[in-house]
């Protein structure tokens, strides 16, 4: 299961990092572009926190979670049943949290740039990996629910 996962989490890193590069190659910081009228925009921020600027400025901190958390994440894989569910629950949270890991690495901050506005509130700014953390979590959440982490032909330990 997990070399299932791992396979399409480089895809989604893939995605991420081109759309992450030709946002940045297009767009100046803090430039927006109408997508739809109102409602989704394409804005180009350098995001120095973790999800809506917490810990803004705590780089080294985030890294350090972001690689803590990728590896307990692989060995909590062990605990659920093999589906594509969970295969694909796992994926995203792996891609998500390399994609955003790879921008603080490398530029000290991660390249956010989807603007949504819904009744007038603007949310912050996110992007792919964002996304596929939160899809990937809210997965797992059903998993658990259904009661699929705790499969049974697999023993506790491996």
């Amino acid at each position: 299961m997990k070399k299932k996962s791992l396979i399409i989490a480089t895809i989604i890193v893939i995605i991420d990092q081109v759309l992450k590069i030709v946002i940045d190659n297009i767009l100046s910081i803090n430039e927006s572009t109408q997508v739809i009228p109102n409602v989704f925009y394409i804005t180009k921020v350098y995001n120095t926190g973790a999800a809506w600027s917490l810990f803004e400025g705590s780089g080294i901190l985030l890294i350090i979670i972001a690689i803590v958390a990728f590896f307990l994440l692989l060995k909590y894989q062990n605990y659920f049943m093999e589906n594509k569910r969970n295969i694909l629950a796992f994926a995203l949270i792996y891609g998500g949290l390399v994609g955003n890991l790879i921008d603080r690495v490398i530029y000290g901050y991660v390249i956010d740039y989807l603007h949504i506005y819904i009744f007038g509130f603007s949310f912050p700014v996110f992007n792919l990996a964002d996304i596929a953390i939160v899809v990937g979590f809210l997965l797992i959440i059903i998993a658990i629910i259904k009661g699929e982490e705790h499969d049974s032909s697999k023993q506790r330990g491996k």
